[in-house]
């Protein structure tokens, strides 16, 4: 078996608009398409004694069990590996079942669909599940438990920690958007001018001055005493020579840690004597960026968390250090691994205990204690076994928060607002939260920026609290704020680009700062700032990311919905222009039912007071209402169209082309806006092409609460040029001749050309075209015969990306099909098309128009205004 590609989905795709994260793997059977599981001796046992909690599985049929059904009655490798790639993560904790294996349209090969929580272990499971699978097949030994063990190591180096992870759900619950800024924590909440950040629990409203105090723990140590704040009593020392002086000032027993530490790094605690002292301070040191020590008194009493946020105490938790307790039978280790049993404790963060491992810090405190790993321990006796009370270090925690006294409370607001933090976590030593400080001799020990969540989240007893809450509450106060922007998403075949620009340009007109990709690069408030085809969903996170754009107009072509699904989970507008033969026989999709079904995915995010915005005279874009939840308005060139009326009785918003005007219906009820002739794309009305493109673009501004005036002043300002419209009828006249530039690539888009060109006057007309390797024969066979009609002379030149064609058979596929048309028509081939141009240029008889039908827009452009200058200058030389 061959794996041909694995993409992952990151948003709403061809798969699932509601799964977002699906794993699609293009699987090669080979020889195995005719070995289905019944055909090899052994395998079904092999698998369920390997998978034995795979039974679970209920598949088809429905019932537990029902995999193993599949399997014994013979089902395809590409079913199974589907299986075995979702249990494997669900084994390595990660607990996903959404799959789907259905054929890619060539024989034994399949699209392998399963669902991941962290993209790596989505694409290690792929790989995994089908070297899984060969050795199943084969008959040979798997070590399996080292598969299940590299998943648990990708999910906790990739995956957000309990904190980040915690706010990015609670804004997710609250249909906030977000996304991933860097591989660590720091995470975008909301789009563009409205969003938000945060990295683990550090905000960007958190003062940076606060931060730089909590990080200080003598500035700290400084303002709470200054505020009558119970603290240690202490000293601050940098130099080794100091730290007796110090120790007898402060007196034993000590605690010793370096003043800009956090996250328990160089503490330690309960010191008794000098020499214990010293080889703590040589501790803090290496922790210790400043080189400044912090040496205090201990405070006898239990370790307190409490957790502050907007200046409200929000949940308490007292800590325990990673421990176990004798039994006068078993060696530390043995109890050691008694409590790792804990079904609670798990690696890293994957359950609500940490396994407790032992390191040479361990060691060391076990060694400091009298015993080894072998020694065993009294009864009942209590060996700590971590210097600080982390859970990541194997530690728990017990919610206390409804038993603080309002006192300590009180204090907490009050230190919250002293250092000036928004989310703060605060250490109190005391024997008892439910008395006052004053009465208990307890003290606060350190203020923490940034301080982790998941004591709260998950505490090993007692009550979880939603510390995640009050985050979002605070950084988006009002009710029903998700800290979005204005999306719209355009969809189609032909026409997206010219549709996104004219968007872009009225939002922008009517004051937003707009941000929009199309196929030929993104525009931040109308600055190339990439090139290139760029209707991606990495472009379009590219607009949302930035934050000084307040409305975003995306191009969202097939391409991208294929490879990753969309950067977006929902929109407010989507325009569809149209569905036509294009692209064909690439990544599976080789109907146009199912192209279709590509570019329903877009309207499908629309959210439920949105508007999908759809062609109603194109059958299957008018399908595509019938999947959706949200309203619908319609355009169409005809006013009489039945669709448009229907929706009109209802008292629905629609577009029509009617008597010369373009008019916006609410209901029966007609607003004009102008003549489709005073209109500049359309050049006089006669691009109809245009028309249908201005349609779709006013609803989408209409129904975004832009007035018809201001629709209207943009309208008569989008001019067709190469700044603002390039590569879609670009119209440039020369002395003798002229030249027209277009972007038709496919033959709807040809068509649609011909229809504007049999318009035009000229004493000849001159097509360059080219054909694209990775359409059908059928298709660039048409290609040749549209511009075998079109055309009186036809310059055939070759796309820069051959993709994966010869140069040779490109050009003979479309030759064929202008001879199928018209075999005596006049053909030149010119493969260049720098050549090609510039020969129809140099041979371009008085009154002739070239069409020039270009891929690569900059460079055509880049030459056709070279040509211009050099005739402005007197330098452009014809033939005779």
């Amino acid at each position: 078996m061959k794996i041909r590609e694995i993409n992952a989905m990151r948003g709403p795709n061809y798969w699932s608009v509601r799964r977002h994260k699906l794993i699609v793997m293009v699987l090669d059977l080979e020889e195995m398409e005719e070995k289905p599981s019944d055909k090899i001796e052994g395998f079904a046992d092999r698998l369920k004694k390997m998978f034995p909690s795979m039974y679970s599985h209920r598949c088809s049929e429905g019932c537990e069990g029902g995999f193993f059904m599949r399997v014994d009655r013979g089902t395809w490798m590409g079913h199974i590996i589907e299986h075995i790639a979702l249990e494997t993560q669900t084994l390595a904790g990660m607990d996903t079942g959404f799959g789907r294996t259905r054929d890619y349209g060539e024989h034994g090969v399949y699209n392998v669909v399963f669902s991941y929580m962290e993209e790596s272990v989505g694409r290690f499971a792929a790989k995994s599940a089908v070297k899984i699978c060969e050795a199943l097949i084969a008959g040979e030994d798997y070590d399996l438990a080292d598969d299940i063990q590299t998943m648990r190591e990708l999910r906790d180096e990739d995956r957000l920690g309990p904190s980040t992870g915690s706010i990015v759900a609670e804004a997710e619950s609250r249909g906030i958007p977000w996304i991933r800024l860097n591989k660590y924590s720091l995470v975008q909440l909301g789009y563009g001018a409205n969003q938000k950040r945060i990295q683990a629990t550090v905000t960007s409203e958190t003062s940076s001055i606060g931060v730089e105090l909590a990080c200080d723990k003598e500035d700290t140590k400084y303002l709470l005493e200054q505020a009558e704040i119970e603290v240690p009593k202490g000293d601050i020392i940098r130099r080794e020579r100091s730290l007796k002086e110090s120790c007898e000032y402060v007196g034993y027993p000590l605690v010793i840690k370096p003043v800009d530490g956090n996250h328990g790094r160089g503490i330690t605690v309960d010191i008794q004597n000098y020499d214990d002292a010293l080889e703590a301070f040589r501790h803090a040191k290496n922790s210790s960026k400043s080189g400044a020590i912090i040496v205090e008194k201990y405070i006898v009493g239990d370790d307190y968390r409490l957790l502050v946020i907007n200046n409200q105490l929000i949940a308490g938790a007292v800590r325990t250090p990673a421990h176990v307790i004798g039994n006068g039978k078993s060696s530390i280790q043995e109890l050691i691994d008694e409590v790792n049993k804990d079904p609670r404790r798990g690696y890293g963060h994957e359950n609500v205990l940490t396994q407790i491992t032992v390191n040479e810090l361990t060691e060391l405190i076990i060694k400091d204690a009298g015993y080894t790993l072998e020694s065993v321990i009294p009864n009942g006796e209590k060996l700590i076994l971590k210097d600080t009370a982390n859970l990541s270090t194997g530690g728990t925690a017990e919610d206390i928060t409804d038993i603080i006294h309002p006192a300590n409370v009180s204090m907490a607001e009050r230190i919250s607002k002293i250092i000036d933090l928004d989310i703060c976590g605060i250490d109190i030593a005391t024997t008892d939260i439910s008395k006052p400080l004053s009465e208990t001799g307890g003290a606060v020990l350190e203020v923490n920026a940034g301080p982790g969540f998941r004591m709260h989240l998950a505490p090993t007893t007692g009550l979880p609290r939603n510390v995640a809450a009050p985050v979002i509450e605070k950084l988006f106060p009002q009710k029903g704020d998700t800290g979005s922007i204005p999306i719209v998403a355009i969809s189609g075949t032909n026409g997206k680009t010219t549709t996104t620009r004219l968007i872009a340009h009225i939002a922008k007109m009517r004051g937003y700062r707009v941000g929009y990709t199309t196929s030929d690069g993104v525009y931040i408030q109308n600055r190339l700032l990439m090139t290139g085809d760029c209707t991606g969903p990495a472009s379009s996170e590219f607009v949302l990311r930035d934050p000084t754009v307040n409305f975003a107009v995306l191009e969202c072509a097939r391409g991208g919905l294929l490879r990753a699904g969309l950067s977006f989970k929902k929109c407010d507008v989507a325009v569809v222009t149209n569905v036509e033969a294009d692209h064909l026989g690439l990544k599976g999709i080789h109907t146009i039912d199912q192209l279709a079904k590509v570019k329903a995915v877009v309207p499908e995010t629309v959210t439920a007071d949105g508007y999908a915005i759809l062609n109603a005279d194109d059958d299957l874009v008018y399908d595509m209402r019938r999947s959706l939840e949200c309203n619908v308005a319609l355009f169409s060139m005809d006013e009489n169209n039945p669709r448009i009326k229907a929706l009109q009785r209802l008292n629905g918003i629609t577009a029509i082309y009617e008597n010369g005007f373009i008019t916006i219906c609410r209901g029966e009820w007609k607003m004009r806006l102008m003549q489709a002739k005073n209109i500049p794309i359309t050049y006089g009305g006669k691009a109809k092409f245009m028309i249908k493109n201005v349609l779709g673009a006013i609803l989408a501004a209409h129904v975004q609460g832009i007035s018809n005036e201001d629709i209207k002043a943009a309208l008569e300002t989008f001019i067709p040029s190469s700044s603002q419209t390039p590569g879609r009828l670009n119209l440039f006249k020369f002395n003798d001749f002229s030249i027209l530039l277009d972007y038709a690539h496919n033959p709807a888009g040809m068509r649609a050309l011909k229809d504007f060109v049999d318009q035009l006057d000229a004493t000849v007309k001159v097509g360059i075209i080219a054909g694209i390797g990775d359409r059908r024969l059928e298709d660039n066979n048409e290609m040749g015969s549209i511009a075998a009609e079109m055309f009186d002379e036809i310059i055939i030149r070759q796309d820069k990306r051959l993709r994966g064609k010869t140069e040779e058979e490109i050009i003979k596929m479309l030759d064929d099909g202008i001879k199928m048309k018209d075999p005596n028509k006049k053909t030149t081939i010119i493969p260049s098309e720098h050549e090609a141009i510039t020969y129809a240029v140099k041979n371009a008889v008085k009154g002739s128009l070239i069409i020039l039908c270009s891929d690569v827009i900059p460079d055509a452009l880049a030459l056709v205004e070279k040509f211009k200058e050099q005739e402005s200058k007197g330098e452009l030389v014809f033939n005779e």
